[in-house]
């Protein structure tokens, strides 16, 4: 049996993004916690703990708020004492090895996009997620993990969220660890697509000395620049509206007849301005006009495009699945529709084995896939922060 380098619990892990990373850095994923039930099957059947005897981790399907008469439905407390039970046991059976906590917490409530069409219960939800890191220091003052990883969007440190990050920054080291902060690209990772993220990473100063200095890598040095092209070669062709009947995922969404002749048009890499000079005359929206004329410049210039097979993919995001959303034309000029969810898989670093349930659905899959902290990012850092954990041990 191979003994694992760490022990982990992936706080928001979502469908499982990293913890499969984790796991391929050859940690041990002790739970995973999400409070949204429609992760649970792709997240445990994707991911056997394969450093030790092929168990998988717990998904706990808990709510990390804590309970009050505002918000009753908060399940701190028991998600605190389940970790403290399968933490505990996961020691036993592998002692003496660090221990990691992932907290990756939702984006959504830091992002720029308009909330102009949220419901009121909406807005309310999404400032209340944005107390969420603070609600997990908890967890890390009550057990004390050896190690730290953290990754959000880049605009989590702008002042308009009120700080959010420096306060996790700063109450992390008052609970006495060292940590770096800094803004990375995934395609530095060796990752096929250009997706800008805030990274953290902490050690326990009493794990490996208060006089410790380390970095937070920008980059993989080892890993070279993939492209969009490159990563979705060798899959079969698909008409829009198409399901491959033997790769899981492997699903179109259907355009309209208008849409189809836009993404006839587009060229690879290109922004959207040949709408207005087709064959067939101008085909762009009527709302994108009006938006243009009013605002002087040309707007949303991304829809209705490809990506170009010759650079990273651009952010896959959980709309990803449609072209009037972003550059999501596939960069195939003889294929007339968006990428695939396996498609959109792969350019997340996802291995084409990692199958996302309900396989024949697309609004919920591509909803994981966005939602997914890259794979390879995270085994990135979680070998670094555990190389570095056993280098200070072993010269203590």
């Amino acid at each position: 049996m191979l003994r694992p380098k760490f022990l982990a619990v992936d706080f928001f892990c979502g469908a499982g993004g990293t913890t499969r990373g984790m796991l391929d850095a050859q940690g041990y994923v002790v739970a995973g916690l999400d409070k949204d039930e429609a992760c649970r099957k792709t997240y445990v059947r994707n991911n056997p703990n394969i450093c030790a005897d092929g168990t998988r981790p717990h998904f706990l399907g808990m709510d990390l708020h804590p309970a009050s008469s505002s918000y009753p439905q908060g399940q701190q407390a028991q998600a605190m004492a389940a970790i403290d039970r399968l933490l505990a046991e996961s020691k036993a059976q592998f002692p003496g090895i660090p221990v990691l906590f992932a907290i990756c917490a939702p984006c959504q409530p830091f992002t720029t996009l308009s909330r102009a069409h949220l419901s009121e219960d909406r807005v309310i939800s999404r400032n209340r997620d944005r107390g969420l890191l603070a609600h997990a220091c908890r967890f890390v003052e009550r057990f004390g993990p050896d190690l730290i990883l953290s990754e959000n969007v880049p605009g989590i440190t702008e002042p308009r969220y009120g700080g959010v990050w420096g306060k996790f920054e700063t109450r992390l080291r008052g609970l006495g660890y060292l940590v770096k902060s800094r803004r990375v690209c995934t395609s530095d990772f060796g990752i096929p697509q250009h997706r800008k993220r805030t990274m953290l990473a902490a050690v326990r100063e009493s794990s490996i000395g208060s006089t410790a200095e380390f970095e937070l890598p920008a980059e993989d040095s080892d890993a070279e620049i993939r492209t969009a092209g490159h990563a979705l070669e060798g899959l079969p062709r698909l008409d829009p509206g198409e399901k491959h009947a033997d790769i899981p995922n492997h699903v179109a969404r259907n355009l309209n007849e208008l849409n189809r002749k836009r993404i006839a048009y587009a060229k690879p890499g290109e922004s959207n301005e040949y709408l207005l000079r087709t064959p067939e005359g101008d085909l762009s929206l009527d709302c994108h006009r009006r938006v243009n004329r009013k605002m002087r410049v040309r707007c949303f210039t991304d829809t209705y495009t490809r990506m170009a097979p010759g650079r990273p993919s651009p952010t896959i995001t959980t709309r990803c699945h449609s072209i009037t959303n972003g550059r999501y034309g596939h960069p195939d000029v003889t294929q007339m529709r968006g990428i695939s969810m396996r498609e959109a898989a792969r350019l997340q670093s996802f291995e084409d084995d990692y199958r996302f349930y309900p396989l024949d659905q697309i609004v919920a899959v591509a909803k994981m896939i966005g939602n997914a902290v890259p794979p390879a990012l995270v085994r990135f850092y979680a070998q670094c922060l555990v190389q570095l954990y056993q280098t200070r041990i072993l010269n203590q």
